[in-house]
């Protein structure tokens, strides 16, 4: 099977990034200035931001964007130089990117549960010019000694005494800078499994193709109204949530804190017809007691990622929405977000798959030496398509491990089956799905390695009802230490949803295999069985 059956958009081959070949739309926005004018002409006067009190048209959100680019230039700005972003879900984050991205510059995103260690690692990493932050989050900004290339700091905050931010949209609109297709428009980074993040580098044309794709495979529309309850500093947030309502011209509905109360009222006041979530929102709604009371019969498009959903919710989400259509879909930051997606009429009869290539999308299984596999063989996923980012920041070698001829490496294993469908079993890279939020073991354990009272860690994942899994540690200690004395030490260097929620502390060495390896398996099954 494929996305035949759809309104797809008509694609053709055509080089990337040097020395790929791709499929890619062939009537497509040269840049994202481009798909936001192409917005404002189809429905300028139609609302596109609302957040609070704050209703903005695509026509006010476009001028504004130019605004503030003016603003990036007056301060020095260039083409090409990177503005990091240190924001909560709000206006502001939004039309700093667009903003940025008008004045040809690279959006950095940042998590607002990172710590000052993790900011201050990858503003000096990606040479960030500008740093535009929460006001609350003023004691994690780094010193500025320890991010000398930072020259300028913008505080954002609902108090116009305590932010900074309106100035930057005080001067006429600047006109678009021109940029390539190719060119990096955002830097996002990805937890490393060697506890260094990696930047990954979002191009112009990278954000439109699986904008693209969001809004053909599903449908979307100027009259699409999608909440972004997610956050959106991550790849979901930016990409199905900001940029596909851009591709769309439909309104974008910022909800600053995913509560699961607050969204049912927030999704029935504003006639939410779309939104992409985490399975474990949607059984957090589901658990208002409250549930019927909420008129949802707008709301025609569920999006999943992140974890399976239980056919439980399905089936609940069926019953109580009869309209909603459920698409399972299967992304990185890698690839932009989608990679596959899951036809609303197959969710059921297909639920332990993550759905279908995208449109333009190759996915494989691969053995050790990278060769593909036989339909319904498990290997290595491979991903190969318009979406995939073209590498790492300042990161030759780790670009040249998880690429291959445009394929990227996704470390998952997996199978496709001869209709194409695709299924993902495990993760290779010790990887904890905490309801959605990805953790590397390995950078936790590096972290632990840090005090001085620990000989040795293992994070391994604690299975858990409503958020799938949650960060435990087996910690060997050489002294006598407490528990939250090492929760304090990973809360002051990790971001919080990475902060082992239970520990189990010993003297005895990690269990090891022949080669030495710490046998996470028999881990877990002890933590199972417990």
């Amino acid at each position: 099977m494929d996305w035949s059956q759809h309104s797809i958009p008509a694609m053709r081959l055509e080089p990337r990034f040097g020395d790929r070949v791709v499929p890619v739309f062939c009537e497509r926005p040269g840049s994202i200035p481009a798909m936001v004018a192409e917005a404002v002409a189809r429905n300028g006067d139609g609302e596109a931001l609302v957040c609070g009190a704050t209703r903005m048209t695509w026509r006010e959100v476009a001028q504004r964007s130019a605004q503030i680019a003016a603003g990036f230039q007056k301060l020095g700005l260039r083409r090409g130089d990177r503005v990091a972003v240190l924001l909560g879900n709000r206006t502001e984050f939004v039309l700093t990117m667009l903003g940025a991205a008008h004045a040809g510059l690279v959006t950095v995103l940042l998590s607002t549960r990172q710590q000052k260690p993790e900011i201050a690692y990858m503003l000096t990493d990606c040479g960030a010019k500008l740093l535009i932050h929460e006001a609350a989050l003023a004691d994690r900004v780094p010193d500025a000694a320890d991010i000398p290339d930072v020259t300028h700091r913008i505080a954002v905050d609902d108090d116009p005494r305590l932010s900074r931010f309106p100035e930057l949209a005080n001067h006429s609109p600047a006109a678009p800078v021109e940029v390539g297709e190719e060119d990096t428009a955002m830097i996002l980074y990805t937890s490393g499994t060697t506890g260094r993040p990696k930047g990954a580098m979002l191009a112009h044309c990278t954000i439109i193709h699986s904008s693209m794709v969001f809004v053909s495979c599903l449908k979307l529309t100027a009259a699409d109204r999608s909440i972004a309850a997610v956050p959106l500093g991550h790849v979901t947030g930016v990409v199905a949530n900001i940029m596909t309502m851009v591709r769309a011209a439909g309104a974008l509905i910022i909800m600053p804190e995913f509560k699961a109360a607050e969204y049912l009222k927030m999704a029935a006041r504003e006639r939410v017809t779309y939104t992409v979530m985490v399975p474990a929102m949607y059984n957090l709604c589901l658990l208002q007691p409250d549930f019927d009371s909420y008129d949802l019969s707008s709301w025609r498009i569920g999006g999943f990622g992140g974890a399976p959903m239980p056919i439980a919710t399905i089936e609940k989400l069926a019953a109580k929405i009869p309209g909603l259509q459920l698409a399972n879909c299967y992304g990185a930051t890698e690839t932009t977000s989608p990679s596959t997606m899951m036809p609303g009429a197959c969710v059921v009869s297909h639920i332990d798959s993550v759905g279908l290539p995208c449109p333009g999308a190759t996915i494989i299984a691969v053995d050790a030496e990278g060769r593909e596999l036989p339909r319904g063989a498990i290997g290595e996923i491979w991903i190969h398509g318009g979406s995939v980012i073209k590498g790492y920041w300042n990161n030759a070698k780790a670009t040249a491990e998880s690429f291959t001829a445009g394929f990227w490496h996704s470390g998952d294993l997996g199978s496709i089956d001869e209709e194409n469908f695709v299924r993902v079993f495990d993760r290779q890279k010790d990887m904890i799905n905490r309801g959605g939020l990805k953790i590397y073991s390995a950078e936790v354990e590096s972290v632990l390695a840090g005090h001085p009272d620990v000989l040795e860690s293992a994070i391994v994942a604690k299975p858990c009802p409503v958020l799938g899994e949650r960060v435990h540690a087996v910690v060997v200690t050489r002294n006598t230490v407490g528990a939250e004395v090492l929760r304090t030490w990973c809360a002051e260097r990790l971001s919080d949803y990475k902060v082992p929620e239970t520990m189990d502390l010993r003297t005895d060495p990690l269990p090891r295999n022949a080669n030495g390896k710490v046998m996470k398996r028999q881990l877990r099954d002890a933590l199972t069985a417990a």
